[in-house]
């Protein structure tokens, strides 16, 4: 393997955009790189990805100021000094016989002597990430980083331990040991046979006996090394994923840029897999963990409760009242103290009593007469008292029941970001929380804007919708944002959009969605600021704001900066299982706020492809409401004339019958199948019979043929029950009969596996 030597007394000095020491192919390069504004980290990291991701640091990732300096000395060491020079870390080779250094093309970074003896190697020193070729023998450990961006020790470590058993803790932070009273919270069961773990090209990472046999297999990603980057890694959230990123990826002018994607992720559900009788769990003592819609834990504070630290939702949660009283006869009162009701949560282990055979209005009573209860649990005619602080919450519908939450109703949480309100503005905070209107909330935030004089050219109040929180813009500061409409990147039937510029709160790139003049312009104008100006949603595009001024009707937009779904999924190269399960379930979930969970419920009329946005991270985004047909409350249905696109249209729209959400749902099956197939729902050079993907979809399900569906796609063939039930959701999606077909709720459900898939009929037997 041809390398990069770097001799002896050569340096590099921590500076913004500095000089690095990069490997023959450039893959990996050594060096400062600046994680805040002037402190770096002496690390290695991929060098031909975006992100440039760290795989190995220094100086138990401490960071260092500007100026500071790392230098192979002439007596072979390895040394980190200060800007004063003073030194700061070292790394001492096995002997002073070093000829020089290099980064290799593996990731490690070596000090060798002359007959290319490794006297040092970074791979002898992990840090939260395990590379291919890397050795893992019996004692070696990663340890998670604390934070995303803080990369000193964290609250978890995998090790291959003495006895040969492969095993994730929590350490007993803020040290890294791990003493007999924390239990593994994954483990490969291995005690007297694990001897090696290992990560070969093939991208395969399992774990062996001395005798080299194979014991067990911790991921089978089969991508090759030649054609994807991998690494292992023990993530600041505790859990071990295999990752892997395309080496033709990257960002390019007018292209889209690849994500390191995840293969394999130990264990499945970090929230319920860490259960012990001490530590705090996966989010911190009062905390309460959810797996998301990315797979990834998510933590959340119980009401009543705020983070202990607001930048690290990782650090527990604090109590924002006063306790219970346990003085007799103090001032407390029992309508002082309310109960908060969250389903399928729990804290276990943090119980001090249990009663069984009550029921949930006793399991009340007595956690609201006695002053230590901070929570109830009630479940199968169980209750649980617990105390603070609680440890191990988690919120998953496997838990069941229910958790009563007491909290103080007379000093409540205020909304988030009131702390941060100058106290020149407290009267009209504290109105805004007592009075509880939204409409008065706005209004009252608009009138401490304008007392504090806050002026901005851009920020006009859209003050026709009840709800909206929108900013007026003028056509010529559409037109600077825009560079007169010069990028296009979206055109539509009746828009286009272009990408602009333009300081709004904390983003910087918008898309400008011009219309143009038709005879329903007005109508499609309304409809879109009326339908997305009240949603609020992680998988719906915002709309941040509007121009509204004589024949010029423009919508402002957040930047999607990944494209449309159709580009994605539509190109030469198969996008990865994983990534297209996660566009489903985003999708679904949008979909599920539009119908069941906004004010105003909203049929979108158009779901496809080219209607479904994806960010930086391949999330799903719903946009273009130009069609989106709005139903009251009363409402479950409504008259309209044909809309959407061919082929995902659902067939009520052709009888001449009021329309339903359930069309949305029919559009929504199509998608699904061109997910599971990367295929289109209509391709004429297809086989006879294959032509309508909707068509040969029921054939293939009729046949027991899923495999046909998934051909050639590796991934999809490895998870096959997860693709069969995919492909039985959209059966029931796509039924003729609109009131046999699933909410997208319940949609949802099947799609997660949160509920069964009954077996789907023919789409077309009642017609």
């Amino acid at each position: 393997m041809s390398q990069r030597n770097i001799s002896l007394d050569s340096s590099i000095t921590a500076t913004s955009n500095g000089s690095v020491w990069e490997s023959a192919s450039g893959d990996f390069a050594f060096g400062f790189k600046e994680i805040t504004d002037g402190a770096f980290l002496l690390a290695v990291w991929f060098n031909k990805i975006p992100g440039k991701t760290v795989v190995w640091w220094a100086n138990s990732g401490n960071l260092v100021q500007r100026g500071s300096k790392v230098q192979v000395t002439t007596d072979g060491r390895l040394v980190l000094s200060d800007p004063d020079g003073q030194q700061i870390w070292n790394a001492v080779p096995a002997d002073n016989n070093v000829s020089y250094a290099a980064m290799l093309d593996t990731g490690n970074f070596v000090l060798v002597n002359e007959n290319a003896v490794n006297l040092w190697q970074s791979f002898d020193q992990p840090t939260d990430t395990f590379l291919p070729t890397q050795q893992f023998i019996q004692n070696s450990r990663l340890l998670a980083r604390f934070s995303a961006d803080n990369y000193t020790n964290g609250r978890f470590k995998f090790i291959l331990q003495g006895d040969g058993n492969l095993v994730i803790y929590t350490t007993e932070y803020p040290l890294d040991s791990v003493t007999s009273s924390r239990n593994a919270y994954w483990a490969s069961d291995t005690v007297g046979n694990g001897y090696q773990l290992m990560f070969n090209q093939s991208g395969i990472i399992y774990l062996i006996a001395q005798n080299k046999t194979i014991l067990e297999t911790i991921s089978s990603d089969t991508s090759s090394t030649a054609n994807f980057y991998h690494r292992a890694v023990l993530d600041f959230d505790g859990v071990f994923r295999h990752y892997v990123y395309p080496k033709a990826g990257g960002s390019s002018s007018g292209g889209w840029q690849e994500a390191w994607s995840v293969s394999t992720s130990i264990p499945s559900n970090i929230c319920t897999a860490i259960t012990e009788d001490v530590g705090s769990g996966a989010c911190g003592f009062n905390s309460l963990c959810q797996l998301g819609d990315d797979q990834r834990p998510k933590c959340q504070c119980p009401h009543g409760y705020s983070f202990l630290d607001p930048n690290n939702e990782m650090s527990g949660c604090k109590q924002d009242f006063e306790s219970q009283s346990c003085i007799k006869n103090s001032q407390d009162k029992d309508n002082l103290f309310d109960f908060y009701e969250m389903k399928n949560t729990d804290w276990p282990l943090s119980d001090y009593e249990q009663f069984g055979s009550v029921n949930e209005d006793w399991c009340r009573n007595i956690c609201f007469g006695d002053c230590f209860c901070a929570v109830a649990i009630f479940r199968d005619g169980n209750c649980w008292k617990k105390k603070l602080p609680l440890s191990n919450g988690r919120i998953d519908s496997s838990t069941g029941g229910k958790a009563l939450i007491k909290y103080r109703v007379n000093n409540d949480t205020l909304p988030p970001g009131v702390e941060n309100i100058s106290p020149n503005s407290a009267l009209i905070v504290a109105g805004a929380v007592l009075l509880g209107s939204s409409v008065l909330l706005n209004c009252l935030f608009l009138i401490y804007s304008c007392l504090k004089k806050r002026k901005s050219k851009t920020a006009q109040p859209l003050a026709t919708a009840q709800g909206m929180n929108l900013q007026r813009f003028t056509y010529k500061e559409m037109e600077e944002a825009t560079n007169g409409f010069k990028e296009e990147i979206g055109k539509g039937a009746f828009a286009t959009v272009y990408k602009g510029s333009i300081q709004f709160e904390n983003k910087s790139l918008v898309a400008v969605k011009k219309l143009e003049k038709v005879v329903e312009t007005d109508k499609e104008f309304k409809n879109e600021v009326s339908a997305i100006g009240r949603t609020n949603h992680k998988n719906l595009v915002q709309l941040l704001g509007f121009c509204n001024e004589g024949p010029h009707q423009l919508l402002v937009y957040e930047f999607v900066s990944n494209g449309s779904l159709a580009d994605f999924l539509f190109r030469n190269s198969r996008p990865r299982w994983y990534q297209r399960m996660q566009i489903a379930f985003g999708t679904a979930r949008g979909l599920c706020y539009m119908h069941e969970e906004c004010s105003t419920q909203i049929i979108h009329c158009d779901i496809k492809p080219q209607n479904i946005l994806l960010d930086d991270y391949f999330n799903a985004k719903i946009c273009d409401f130009g069609l989106a047909k709005l139903l009251k409350t009363d409402q479950t249905r409504t008259i309209s004339n044909i809309r959407g696109t061919k082929g995902y249209v659902a067939p009520e729209w052709f009888r001449s019958i009021p329309i339903t959400v359930k069309v949305d749902v029919y559009s929504f099956g199509v998608l699904l199948l061109e997910l599971i197939c990367c295929r289109k729902n209509f391709e004429q050079e297809a086989e006879d019979g294959n032509m309508v993907l909707t068509d040969w979809a029921f054939d293939c399900y009729k046949d027991g043929n899923f495999e046909a569906l998934v051909e050639d796609d590796k991934e999809a063939k490895n998870d096959m029950v997860q693709v069969k039930r995919f492909i039985m959701v959209a059966i029931w999606c796509i039924q003729d009969d609109p009131s046999m077909r699933p909410t997208m709720k319940k949609v949802t459900q099947m799609l997660e596996g949160a509920i069964e898939v009954p077996t789907p009929p023919d789409p077309t037997s009642c017609y």
